[in-house]
């Protein structure tokens, strides 16, 4: 299945008008940090004809595909494989000082929830992997296998909130004894039968949570997400835009204080005048996180958790 056929790029309507003001002028550069299938990328190149494209991606599949996507726009578009967090050292590889535009689409892409040998999807059988860059890394197979039961409870409990967790871990200790975690059936199955009944009936899929935090931990993607939303803020020119969509809590709270922070007067309290340094950096572009219409949840489901927060560049940094 080509990347145009399964992905339907999150808020896109949305995000290339909050990211507009910032890309008007020739020569200004966007960089989309997760560039997955291409769709948001395909759409700031068409809509931003002027523009230049800088996209990162840790998935050499999802480079590959969508780099056929953008092969039209020629070399308008630059096509890198890194971490988001690496924004800096990309940017100055490329000699690029500063950009316009950063758009941020995180969590799992739905090219890689589509792909069954992945592992992401606790709704199909598949080997338990889950590494976007499958060339590196720990599997999450090689974490339920490995890790202390101590630290497994810390990483349910930390990245996918899981109040079940010393359950669960209970659990998954006595089965690995018995024999290794492999295939993301039994883990589904594993975690169905630990959880009491009321735990069941809330919240969806009871193993979504688990899948999450082991996903999380395999790609050290909230470690990643906390340098490359300052990194990203850093990079941006006065006047620049930048916009996130989260999927889920841990990931917006680490934005939303990351832009509060950009946001405030930091001056001493009592001062008659505010000296420039202490001025804010950051205007907010956007009241408290912008959530995706209904009518767009109707069309993609995966819409559903996404959150929206901006912020525009209003000054550099004091020295």
């Amino acid at each position: 299945m080509s990347s145009n056929a399964r992905h339907v790029p999150v808020m896109l309507q949305r995000c290339l008008d909050m990211l507009a003001p910032a890309l008007a002028e020739p020569g200004a550069v966007v960089v989309d940090c997760t560039l997955g299938a291409g769709g948001h990328s395909e759409a700031l190149l068409t809509r931003f004809p002027e523009v230049r494209l800088v996209a990162l991606d840790r998935d050499p599949t999802a480079l590959a595909l969508a780099g056929e996507r953008l092969a039209p726009f020629g070399d308008r578009a630059t096509l890198v494989r890194a971490v988001y967090h690496e924004l800096p050292e990309v940017l100055e590889k490329l000699e690029i000082p500063r950009v316009q535009g950063v758009l941020f689409d995180l969590g799992v892409s739905s090219m890689q929830l589509d792909e069954a040998d992945r592992g992401f999807a606790y709704a199909q059988d598949a080997p338990l992997d889950m590494r976007m860059d499958q060339t590196t890394g720990l599997s999450a197979a090689e974490v339920l296998n490995t890790y202390a039961p101590g630290e497994l409870v810390r990483i349910l409990r930390a990245y996918g909130e899981e109040k079940q967790a010393k359950r669960i871990v209970s659990a998954i200790v006595k089965e690995r004894a018995k024999e290794p975690f492999t295939n993301s059936a039994r883990l589904v199955e594993l975690i169905r039968d630990a959880l009491p009944q009321a735990a069941k009936r809330t919240g969806g899929n009871p193993a979504k949570r688990t899948f999450q935090a082991l996903r999380i931990e395999v790609n050290a993607e909230l470690a990643s997400v906390e340098q490359a939303i300052p990194n990203a803020v850093a990079a941006l020119a006065v006047g620049g835009r930048i916009a996130v969509l989260s999927y889920q809590s841990l990931e917006d709270r680490i934005v939303k204080q990351v832009f509060a922070a950009g946001a405030a007067n930091t001056a001493p309290p009592g001062l008659p005048v505010v000296p420039e340094r202490y001025q804010p950096r950051l205007k907010l572009l956007t009241r408290g996180a912008e959530l995706p219409t209904e009518e767009e949840i109707a069309e993609n489901r995966r819409a559903a958790p996404a959150r929206l927060r901006g912020a525009e560049r209003i000054r550099e940094d004091a020295p």
